[in-house]
Parts: structure tokens; C-alpha cells; sequence
């Protein structure tokens, strides 16, 4: 029988890959609960010295004024941009075309709170202060990725990010901060969580992207936004009895895995430049910002497939589990650079480079 995913079973079973921290599994969980005292008490529907001591550390790292644990991204994003809408009394709030409430939560902050989306900017680029200065509508809030993933990790410059932070206040647009990967992006910017944080009235980190943590997110504020916040948690059914275990999996991960952040973002840099040196690859961006990027090639999905099963056979090394097509001769994945990269043998990533390059021209 033929394998439904031959590409997927081939990464499998390679010795070696190229990103991300390792397999999901019950193992991940195990880790991170041998480092606590089994005697700790757990939180209980959003209260105790558990949650809210994870809470006021991560106010703290990110400098603001009070901070909620919620179990998903999601939720708290919406949650967030629904008090803004609140608070000005304007149900609008404007985003990148390719924002993860508009492409993958199916309509959720438009169904669920009634609030409608102003996209901004084009799709393969960055959101400019140009593109907010020529807003003809009123918002209630603008929401800023950093980095904005769907085109390949792109980062606005820093200057950039301060004059659309001023603009927005000296014009009363609460802005928020999709940090998903904000501590991703810090050694390009080489400012802390807070510096970045300040320019934004909220922001919403994740615990399971870079992190690697099991799930969880945190959406801070101030401390009227994050009680606030509370509420409609509870009202989206975010307070479970118990969130114990993605908390301390998170708190686990975040102390183990910020110190790497640097090492993640020059391991990305050194990938792209051995992409760049194969035939009919290019990295969008050409230079990496943060530990991630999108791979293209110039050939079909059903060209490059088999070529990189044969390749991870013969040498071990799995490059990617998946392929997106993006035109008639074209397909591209995305790479995130974690704890596997550095297990790697160098030896072992310029021979497999050098073969991809041969089976690349010779296909071209």
C-alpha cells in the first residue's frame, strides 16, 4: 500500500533534523514536572500562589503592569482586542491580511464579539506607518505581529516600530502586540521583552512556539485590561479547574530555552547561507531576523518530494515533514531553529547541503 505522507515517514526516520526542539510528547510533560515539588498546591480556577506568582514574573519580564495566564493564543488575543473595542467604543480593529485571527480562527473575533477586521497593508509585506497614517477608518485598536509569520518571519526596523507606537497614542489607537515569538526576535533587535513591550499597550506571548512548552499563553497589560480580562476568560470558558500543568511545563521551558535565543537566531543565519549556496533555493528573508524563515525552491512539490526523501535516506538528515505549493513550478516549508540544530554534525550539514545542491541542479 502506498504511504499517505511518504515525505513525513521519511523525515521520521532520519537521524538528524533540522529544526524545531524535538519530538511532542508525553516525555516533554515528564521534564518539565521532575523539576517542581510534587507537594505544590495547584491553581484552582484561576487563583492560588501556583498561577499567580507565574503571572507576576512574566509582568515583570515583559514590563508591564499586571499579566493572566489563558490556556490558548486564541483566546486571549481576542479576549484582548475585545475590551479595547470596548473601551473606545469602536468595534473595528486593523491587521495584517495574513494575521493569525483572520486566516486561521475561523471568523472567531467577528462571530464571537461581533467585531470586524480592517486589513491593513498588502499580503507579502510589512505593515508601515504610511499604511496606518492612511487609514480612512476609525479602530479601536491596531495589532502589530512580531515577526510577521506568513511571509517568512519579516521584522519592521525598530525606528519603524517606535513611530507607528507614537503615532497610534498621539491618535488614541490602542495598539497590541502579537508576541507569539516575541522573545524570537530580541537578539535581532537586541533590546529586552520589556523595551519592545513598552511600545505597546498590550501583548500576548505564547509558551509553546520557540518556548517549547506544552500550551499556554500570557496576555499583559495593565491592570485594569488583564481583570478585565479575567471575566472573559472565564466567560470563554478558559478557566479550568486546573492549568498547573501547562504552567509549570511553560516556566520550565521559558528558563531552560530564553538563554538559547541568540544561539537559535545565528543557527537560523548559518542554515539560510548553506539554502542560499543550492540551485534554485532562495529564504524569504534572504537574511534571517529571528530563529525562523521560509524555504522556496523553484521546482514543483511533486519534483522536490522524492528528491528529499532519497536525499534524507542517504544521509540522515531530515530537512522539512512538509512541502506548501505556492505556484505551478514552485513549493516552499518553514524552518524554526531550536535545540535539534546544534546536535547536528557540521561535517554532516555540508555534505547533505552539497548533495541537495547536486540533486537540485540536476533536476533544474
Amino acid at each position: 500500500m502506498t504511504s499517505p505522507n511518504p515525505l513525513l515517514e521519511a523525515f521520521n526516520r532520519a537521524e538528524y533534523a533540522l529544526g524545531g526542539h524535538g519530538r511532542r510528547n508525553v516525555q516533554m510533560l515528564k521534564n518539565a514536572l521532575e523539576a517542581w515539588d510534587g507537594g505544590l498546591d495547584s491553581d484552582v480556577y484561576g487563583s492560588g500562589k501556583l498561577i499567580e506568582d507565574f503571572q507576576n514574573k512574566m509582568a515583570g519580564v515583559l514590563g508591564k503592569e499586571a499579566a493572566v495566564f489563558f490556556p490558548s493564543g486564541t483566546m486571549a488575543q481576542q479576549i484582548a482586542l475585545r475590551i479595547w473595542c470596548d473601551r473606545q467604543g469602536v468595534k473595528k480593529v486593523a491587521y495584517h491580511p495574513l494575521c493569525h485571527l483572520e486566516i486561521h480562527e475561523q471568523r472567531g473575533l467577528h462571530e464571537l464579539h461581533g467585531i470586524e477586521p480592517v486589513l491593513l497593508g498588502g499580503q507579502d509585506r510589512l505593515i508601515t506607518l504610511d499604511d496606518v497614517r492612511a487609514l480612512d477608518e476609525s479602530i479601536s485598536c491596531l495589532l502589530l505581529e512580531l515577526p510577521q509569520r506568513e511571509i517568512g518571519g519579516q521584522l519592521p526596523d525598530y525606528s519603524e516600530l517606535e513611530a507607528i507606537s507614537a503615532y497610534c497614542r498621539g491618535r488614541g489607537i490602542a495598539l497590541h502586540l502579537d508576541g507569539a515569538r516575541l522573545f524570537e526576535v530580541l537578539p535581532y533587535y537586541r533590546k529586552t521583552a520589556a523595551e519592545v513591550c513598552a511600545l505597546f499597550d498590550s501583548v500576548y506571548i505564547s509558551f509553546y512556539k520557540g518556548i517549547g512548552g506544552i500550551a499556554g499563553a500570557i496576555l499583559a497589560g495593565d491592570a485594569g485590561l488583564t481583570e478585565e480580562s479575567k471575566i472573559w476568560k472565564r466567560r470563554h470558558g478558559g478557566d479550568l479547574i486546573s492549568l498547573y500543568p501547562y504552567i509549570l511545563s511553560a516556566d520550565y521551558y521559558f528558563e531552560e530555552r530564553l538563554p538559547n535565543m541568540k544561539r537559535y537566531y545565528e543557527g537560523a543565519r548559518e542554515l539560510a547561507g548553506l539554502f542560499h549556496k543550492c540551485k534554485g533555493v532562495t529564504t524569504l528573508p534572504e537574511t534571517p531576523v529571528s530563529n525562523m524563515f521560509h524555504v522556496h525552491f523553484g521546482l514543483s512539490k511533486q519534483a522536490v518530494e522524492p528528491l528529499l526523501i532519497g536525499l534524507y535516506e542517504e544521509t540522515g538528515l531530515g530537512i522539512t515533514h512538509y512541502l506548501r505549493e505556492n505556484g505551478e513550478n514552485s513549493c516552499y516549508f518553514e524552518v524554526s531553529i531550536g535545540d535539534r540544530y546544534e546536535g547536528i554534525p557540521k561535517d554532516k550539514l555540508a555534505s547533505s547541503f552539497s548533495l541537495l545542491n547536486d540533486r537540485l541542479t540536476a533536476a533544474l
